[in-house]
């Protein structure tokens, strides 16, 4: 498995290793979420357990279908790393700062992907617990500043980082390691373009280009043919818009973030707050970060599921990112032997996760409005389409990118005004002082 000039190893024993290793370590996941139901509010609890919010969450996480594809059929090991996520969110929720901190530095040094969400970490630690009161209003008290407090979470960030990357500072190595964390050169969208605001810019320029070409405004020769629809990995120029730089993608990205920062530090609203930013801050590095894969989608799916079980809104939320998130996530399985385990799969999760969470919520009228049924459903003939229509068609051989195009297009669309949703909330939220007072 090791010899990496045999690149078409194959053996029994390496499927088992792979297969049992990531049932093995996903017993850090279940583990997580065990702890994350300890912090779920019951007062909602029905009569039965399975309308009871804990019961209701545990499904969610445990049974995300998202989670299942992308680790067990697709071959990752998420499951793992998103358990030590949810473990640092269940630490913070029960005020155990420093353990959710070393959670979080640990997690960090495996899979850099999770520094989407480091500055609301660094902000949250920072506002809660370097600063140890608040005045009647929830505004900060400067005075109360513990620079014991700030040394020791420097420490825990610091011990881990040694450990982890002393090796390859000791033997030369880093500078390696960093080109390989950060591959600027693999262009801006996957071979599939993650559905994100640049999904949108990429079609648009698509769309701008042929009208220019129908209306002779451009000229055919200089226009590379299927440049960012080749399914190649590399960076490519856009035809009619401006194209987008790593500088330009950090620049949006940081944008999108700072006001759920400023939310957290200047309306606290408590560890939900937190986990609100967090999620923020994953949603929005995905919608406009450099070179995004389409599973990053579930850093945002899987903690906002925490929030699905306390609030209608937020329930409403979830629904649409997590159904679209997930139909996003179909391209990953390819073969006519995958496409009814997917169909069938992610139909249990949704009609679970909808039927569950109107029963948990039945005194509100409605989850969704005309508009977000609409959408959601519209995600049905565009499966029809693009599985059992567009293959017996002409365009498969001059376009074959037309499917994949459609999808991240369409929940681009969805994940976007998920986003927007949970902005709008955030923003128009009071902070806890004052929800209290009132």
């Amino acid at each position: 498995m090791l010899n990496i000039h045999n690149l078409n190893y194959s053996s029994s024993r390496t499927l088992l290793f792979q297969r049992f290793s990531v049932i093995f370590t996903d017993a850090v996941f279940v583990y997580a979420v065990h702890e994350c139901c300890k912090c779920i509010d019951g007062k909602k609890a029905g009569k039965e357990l399975t309308e009871k919010p804990k019961f209701i969450l545990s499904v969610l996480l445990l049974w995300n279908f998202g989670l299942l594809i992308v680790d067990h059929i697709h071959f990752q090991y998420n499951g793992f790393l998103f358990g030590l996520m949810l473990l640092s969110i269940a630490r913070l929720f029960q005020k155990r700062h420093m353990e959710g901190a070393l959670l979080f530095a640990v997690l960090l040094h495996f899979k850099h992907i999770y520094l989407y969400v480091a500055p609301a970490y660094g902000i949250y630690l920072l506002r809660s617990y370097c600063f140890t009161a608040n005045k009647p209003d929830g505004s900060i008290r400067w005075n109360s500043f513990s620079f014991i407090r700030l040394i020791s979470l420097g420490l825990i960030v610091f011990l881990v980082s040694a450990l982890s990357l002393g090796p390859f500072l000791a033997l030369n190595q880093l500078p390696q390691v960093l080109s390989r964390l950060f591959p600027f050169k693999r262009g801006l969208c996957h071979a599939y373009w993650a559905p994100n605001f640049w999904a949108l810019y990429n079609a648009l320029d698509k769309v701008l280009s042929v009208i220019g070409l129908e209306l002779k405004l451009l000229d055919p020769n200089k226009i590379p043919k299927a440049s960012m629809t080749s399914g190649l990995v590399q960076q490519f120029q856009h035809t009619v818009l401006p194209s987008v730089t790593p500088l330009a993608t950090l620049i949006c990205t940081l944008m999108a973030i700072l006001p759920s920062v400023f939310c957290l530090w200047f309306k606290p609203q408590g560890p939900r707050g937190f986990l609100r930013c967090l999620i923020l801050c994953a949603l929005s590095s995905f919608l406009f970060g450099w070179h995004v894969h389409e599973k990053a989608i579930l850093l945002a799916v899987l903690p906002m599921s925490l929030l699905s079980v306390g609030k209608a809104g937020d329930a409403s939320i979830f629904l649409i990112l997590t159904t679209t998130g997930h139909y996003s996530l179909f391209p990953l399985l390819f073969t006519a032997p995958e496409l009814p385990i997917k169909i069938l799969l992610m139909l249990l999760f949704t009609i679970y996760s909808i039927s569950s969470l109107k029963t948990l919520f039945r005194k509100e009228k409605t989850l969704f409005n005309w508009m977000e049924t609409f959408y959601l459903l519209g995600l049905a003939p565009l499966e029809i389409f693009c599985e059992f229509v567009f293959p017996f068609t002409s365009w498969k051989l001059k376009y074959p990118f037309i499917p994949l195009l459609l999808t991240s297009v369409y929940c681009a669309v969805g994940i976007t005004y998920a986003w927007f949703r949970l902005y709008v909330s955030v923003l128009t939220d009071p902070p806890v002082g004052k929800t209290k007072k009132q």
